[in-house]
């Protein structure tokens, strides 16, 4: 599996700002992973700027895909960390890509006073709106998203992912599947990058027992229509 430029800096990036690590980690599903990826600690200039500008190629490429992503009119970034990756997405698809789009993220608490309301950034009320996730193991937090822009008016149109574990969600199925299939199907939830492209990493660094653990994992747990 060849990997793209900005999935390799991506990579790269996340494992000097230790974001993404190798090991043995607990998961909230009780497994244990032999990786594990904080998007929270994606947090300095540099490595802000390589994850927006992938999410931002991601979504590009998407738009020209068959079958491809929607057109849409609202970045949504699900608070908290999704808020200064939706706000610098927005940026760099207007500056790399020429595509105009707004931006748009939710309260913890509903405020009543003010402009009010559950969003704030562009409305979403009546808009098509592209939600921005980063890990999806079971696709949770995904759908809390779609649950939310949905209540506020706006069409949900797609999801696209920084990473996707590639595990079996709820119906046995990828979380992918599951979710392109509440959105209206395939291409509907591009990623940046999945457990596929980081075992291509391992192998193409000579990282060979993160590697065979990696695969071990995979072939347990991995959800094979993802592949």
């Amino acid at each position: 599996m060849s990997l793209q430029k900005y999935q390799t800096e991506l990579i790269e990036h996340s494992l000097s700002a230790g974001a993404l690590m190798f090991g043995t980690f607990t998961l909230k599903s009780g497994r244990l992973s032999p990786y594990f990826f904080n998007a929270g600690l994606l947090a300095s200039g540099p490595v802000l700027d390589t994850l927006c500008s992938a999410y931002a190629a991601t979504i590009a490429a998407a738009l020209k895909g068959s079958p491809g992503l929607p057109e849409f009119d609202v970045l949504f970034g699900p608070a908290y960390k999704g808020i200064p990756f939706a706000a610098g997405t927005a940026l760099l698809l207007h500056r790399e890509h020429k595509i105009d789009v707004g931006f748009a993220y939710d309260r913890k608490e509903a405020k009543d006073h003010g402009e009010g309301g559950v969003t704030v950034g562009t409305p979403v009320k009546g808009k098509r709106v592209l939600i921005l996730d980063d890990v999806a193991t079971a696709g949770t937090a995904i759908r809390g998203a779609i649950d939310i822009v949905r209540r506020e008016g706006g069409e949900v149109v797609g999801a696209v992912l920084l990473l996707d574990r590639q595990e079996v969600g709820k119906a046995g199925r990828s979380t992918i599947a599951e979710v392109e299939e509440l959105l209206g199907g395939k291409g509907r939830v591009p990623t940046i990058l999945t457990m596929q492209n980081l075992m291509a990493w391992l192998q193409d660094n000579g990282r060979t027992e993160e590697l065979e653990k990696m695969k071990a994992y995979y072939d347990e747990f991995g959800a094979k229509d993802a592949a």
